[in-house]
């Protein structure tokens, strides 16, 4: 293979397996995921990002590219294959007056937040500071603004993007608008996405945190919340958890390392109003801890980044869910109880509000007529509770299918299959097929929740 030509036409780093830096330079946020890339290209600009493109195709090199890394399912690293790794690029644009940002492929939430705070603005971004804006983005982009705001592709005004035949294009509603729709909930599939840019709401604070209530107040907890979530202003977001309460400051000593349930809440209304909002919350219960309080948007974007650094075990399952019944309430609170490590935990994220507002052709994200993703995530930091995560998190999924819709978001999704992948898209599953076959006809970006041309 002729590393030294390629190296010569670059100006980021080429890391091969027998370089001091390539044990580090593979490892990916998930531990479970163990693989061992024949080559690491780290790039600096557009043009390493061509040149590692034509590189691979030229030598018929599997590729998979690498953004934030966050992704459960370990996508941008596979074995033998050739990386391109964004995560070097760092460059943010903010424009205050026209109310935009142009982020690279390698930024992660916390950097985007801090970067347009400065100017009292914020983007849909999701719900931990360390994950990419790149898979985040692709896949849909959920977080605590959707409800005001939409999804983070539903702010996307354009995106740079680099093709599978090396050619680098501008897309837009404009500028091969194909590609953009696309891209707005596609994943990976259609190039290497140099640079994205978003539109920016007014936004500096919120009045947000965690609220607590008793594991055996669960279902009634829970039905006050998708009930309130149906009638909700789009200013009120939250997400619903069962977790372990972590042992430390600043949760009391009594509730250490209790299972409970939560509501994790941002209010990104007036904040003369606030107290007002959560009277009815709070006189529910009440709750046994509440730390809810007027934060800056990026102080809850990383809230819990403490608690989940990289290099722990990751194991995700997925449902889309439209109805809580109490059948279903009954199996939550069956294996919500079961949580089996501090980092492990059930969330329902609300997909209504603006989502509801953005037809479901308008972009490939095919899943507008859903009130919610529940994720069950098993999070452990030592591998040999690889199994009892997962097979926690298997049970626990398997018995709400009775009561859960097709399909599931692919940012929360593990290597499922061909079947899964089309659930996930739906009514817009063809389209995407359409556009793969004319950007990518020979599947060459297939490392990934694969569409298949």
């Amino acid at each position: 293979m002729d590393y030294q030509t390629l190296t010569s036409k670059i100006s980021g780093k080429l890391i091969l397996p027998d370089d001091s830096e390539y044990d580090e330079a593979r490892e990916v946020f998930n531990a479970m995921i163990v693989k061992f890339p024949s080559a690491i290209l780290e790039c600096k600009t557009e043009e390493d990002i061509v040149q590692g493109v034509n590189f691979a195709r030229e030598n018929g090199l599997e590729v998979t590219v690498r953004g934030g890394g966050h992704h459960g399912a370990g996508l941008s690293v596979s074995d033998d294959a050739f990386m391109i790794d964004l995560s070097k690029m760092k460059n943010i644009q903010v424009d205050p007056e026209n109310k935009t940002v142009v982020v690279e492929g390698g930024c992660v939430h916390e950097e985007i937040d801090k970067a347009t705070h400065k100017y009292g603005l914020a983007m849909p971004v999701g719900v931990v500071g360390s994950t990419g804006i790149s898979g985040f983005t692709l896949g849909g982009g959920l977080g605590y603004l959707s409800r005001k705001a939409g999804l983070a592709i539903d702010n996307l005004l354009e995106a740079r993007v680099i093709l599978a035949n090396g050619d680098a294009v501008t897309c837009n509603e404009t500028s091969h608008a194909d590609l953009f729709w696309a891209l707005r909930g596609g994943g990976g599939n259609f190039g290497v996405v140099v640079s994205f840019k978003f539109k920016l709401i007014e936004l500096s604070t919120v009045y947000a945190g965690p609220m607590l209530w008793p594991l055996e107040k669960s279902k009634e907890v829970l039905r006050f919340y998708d009930n309130l979530m149906q009638e909700a202003p789009n200013d009120l977001y939250g997400v619903f958890a069962y977790l372990i309460v972590p042992p430390g400051d600043p949760f009391p000593k009594e509730l250490h390392s209790k299972t409970v349930c939560g509501i994790i809440w941002c209010y990104t209304g007036a904040m003369e109003n606030a107290e007002e909002t959560f009277k009815a919350i709070r006189n529910f219960g009440p709750p046994v801890f509440d730390m809810v309080s007027e934060l800056p948007m990026p102080a809850l974007t990383t809230l819990f980044d403490a608690l989940y650094p990289k290099g722990m075990q990751w194991y995700w399952k997925a449902h889309y869910v439209n109805e809580i019944s109490d059948d279903c309430l009954d199996v939550n609170l069956m294996h919500g109880s079961k949580v089996p490590s501090l980092q492990s935990t059930m969330h329902y994220y609300p997909i209504n509000g603006k989502v509801h507002e953005v037809k479901q052709e308008e972009t490939a994200w095919a899943n507008r007529d859903k009130r919610y993703v529940q994720l069950i995530v098993g999070v452990d930091p030592d591998p040999a509770n690889k199994e009892k995560i997962t097979h926690w998190c298997r049970q626990y999924y398997d018995a709400l299918l009775p009561y859960v819709n097709d399909g599931a978001y692919i940012n929360f999704m593990m290597k499922e299959g061909a079947d899964k992948v089309k659930a996930a898209y739906g009514e817009n599953y063809s389209r995407l097929v359409e556009v793969k076959r004319k950007y990518d006809p020979d599947n060459f970006f297939h490392i990934n929740q694969n569409i298949k041309p």
